[in-house]
């Protein structure tokens, strides 16, 4: 099973280092006769030799994706902590409809918000695109880690508020000093399905950018899709790496908190 799914990134990777000639010529799954880095210096400075690539390489969509992703997880994490707090700890009248309207957010798809997004960029005057992008992935996203807080909130016992309470902690210190330190399997789960949501956006990126500002997905589109010169596989299959590169890094680094997070407070609420 592990064979058949890892056979795409394998070939990936291999053709990845090929030389043009050896890919026309050679097997598909044969291991490159020499391994040639020229490729990945190419979908990342957008150099190429023949002059027949027309995308600018990957480099500066990285960049723009990491400027867009970074702000955008950190403050839909920090938020919807907060919003699964006060929904979980501090419950108020309506809060259950609130909570409500949230989930029926998770279940709409990115074409359903893009004209409301767009009037509403449009109110605000956003002309930044980095800016525009932010904004759209933490309101898109934040239905969903509040939804991952509030469930896991809610199997905390009451007595531990209750108690912080007693010895005098109030509404902020309670969250700051004693929720957020023990969320961290929930904070990791937030981390992984924003980061993956956000990089891998293509259809919110392609509307909501233009130019140099657009994101990675929207280059990678750009340099795979080129309708201009020779096909260069290798380019495409070194850019496609490399716009996987972070997600496959967070995954690696936060998986063991993943399923742990995601079962944390399914069994109650």
């Amino acid at each position: 099973m592990a064979v058949w799914y890892l056979a795409p990134l394998y070939v990936m990777l291999t053709t990845s280092f090929k030389s043009l000639d050896e890919i026309h010529t050679g097997n598909l799954l044969a291991l490159p006769h020499v391994f040639s880095l020229e490729a990945w210096q190419t979908a990342w400075q957008g150099d190429c030799a023949g002059g027949d690539c027309s995308s600018a390489g990957m480099q500066g969509y990285f960049l723009n994706s990491l400027k867009m992703m970074i702000p955008a997880v950190l403050i839909s994490t920090l938020l919807g902590a907060f919003n699964g707090y006060v929904l979980s700890m501090w419950r108020f009248k309506g809060s259950d409809t609130f909570f409500m309207a949230l989930l029926i957010g998770t279940f709409l798809p990115f074409q359903v918000v893009i004209l409301p997004m767009s009037q509403v960029l449009a109110m605000l005057g956003l002309e930044n695109s980095t800016g525009r992008l932010v904004l759209v992935h933490v309101i898109y996203g934040l239905q969903f880690t509040t939804l991952f807080f509030r469930n896991y909130y809610i199997t905390m016992p009451s007595e531990l508020v209750s108690a912080a309470r007693i010895d005098g902690a109030g509404f902020m210190r309670i969250f700051f000093r004693i929720l957020l330190p023990l969320s961290v399997p929930t904070i990791m789960v937030c981390l992984i399905w924003q980061v993956t949501q956000i990089w891998n956006d293509f259809l919110f990126g392609v509307v909501f950018s233009s130019g140099e500002q657009q994101p990675i997905t929207v280059g990678l589109n750009n340099l795979v899709n080129t309708s201009t010169g020779v096909k260069h596989y290798n380019v495409d299959m070194a850019a496609a790496i490399i716009a996987a590169i972070p997600t496959l890094f967070v995954y690696a680094i936060g998986s063991k908190y993943f399923v742990r997070g995601l079962t944390a407070g399914a069994v109650k609420g």
